[in-house]
């Protein structure tokens, strides 16, 4: 995925010493609880959680980052934070994490990560920045974009145009043509995607929240227009195209996201074999 623009700053990545990419792991939507044996949807998120975990130390490790994109803690409850924070602290690497409508902010912050309460928050990696847009509503599962986070992100990427930005956010800003899912996207995600498409050095959007993959388009990245991707969540996945609610039988996993110091990024979906319990088709919601 690629997005032309403004020249990439010279000299080396300095997060790595040379020109390698900067490696990204986004995990998302991980649905856990305090309880060990929390199940949503039929399957034991933590056993789903670690066999991603697993998966990605396998191939993918250690990352320079990771990232996560919501929906973290099913049950808002600080014990389940305080478990997520001693787990992620154990595999030895940065972590960020920006909340989705399934989180409590409050606790996010207090157990987690302290950034959660940022609306706009920028993670400077060599010569890439990582924005993390907070697009939840208070007690709602739909998302929107404060008219002060997207002012700080067109000031942000105007002050700053030769840094490359990659925008994460938990809501998908345009429909994916799940006509229930579709009703809880970020309703002002227009706005976000003719913001990114303004400033040459925004590379890419990714989000969370729908449960399924997505891919930017070439066609809309080579005709300067912003894409975006979604990323699978690390328990269940959404049927795609579905008017109700329906689960999809492809497996849990994460992104791989490589950014180069010329702008490109590199990206792809890694999935686990299984699931760790049978998975449950005929369930009708949660």
């Amino acid at each position: 995925m690629t997005k032309t623009g403004n020249q990439p700053p010279d000299g080396p990545d300095t997060a790595g010493g040379s020109l390698r990419p900067l490696h990204i792991i986004q995990l998302t939507d991980l649905h856990l609880y305090a309880d060990a044996q929390g199940r949503l949807l039929g399957q034991n998120t933590r056993l789903t959680f670690e066999s991603v975990l697993a998966v990605a130390q396998r191939g993918d490790w250690p990352p320079d980052a990771l990232v996560l994109t919501g929906d973290l803690i099913h049950d808002e409850s600080t014990e389940g934070y305080r478990f997520l924070r001693q787990r992620i602290e154990q595999l030895g690497v940065p972590f960020f994490a920006i909340p989705g409508n399934h989180d409590r902010i409050d606790l996010m912050a207090g157990h987690f990560d302290a950034g959660a309460t940022s609306g706009f928050r920028v993670e400077s990696l060599g010569r890439w920045d990582l924005l993390l847009l907070d697009s939840t509503i208070p007690l709602e599962a739909g998302g929107h974009l404060k008219p002060i986070v997207l002012a700080e992100l067109d000031r942000y990427a105007s002050a700053n145009p030769r840094r490359h930005l990659l925008i994460f956010l938990h809501h998908h800003p345009e429909p994916v043509g799940s006509a229930w899912i579709d009703t809880m996207l970020v309703d002002n995600g227009s706005e976000l995607l003719a913001s990114a498409a303004a400033h040459p050095n925004i590379r890419g959007i990714a989000c969370g929240h729908v449960h399924q993959a997505r891919e930017a388009s070439p066609s809309r990245i080579e005709a300067n227009a912003i894409d975006w991707m979604s990323t699978p969540s690390t328990c269940v996945q959404f049927l795609p195209h579905s008017k109700a609610f329906a689960l999809d039988k492809l497996k849990p996993g994460y992104r791989r996201l490589d950014l180069y110091p010329d702008g490109r990024i590199e990206t792809r979906v890694v999935r686990t074999h299984d699931y760790p319990d049978p998975l449950l088709p005929s369930t009708s919601g949660y």
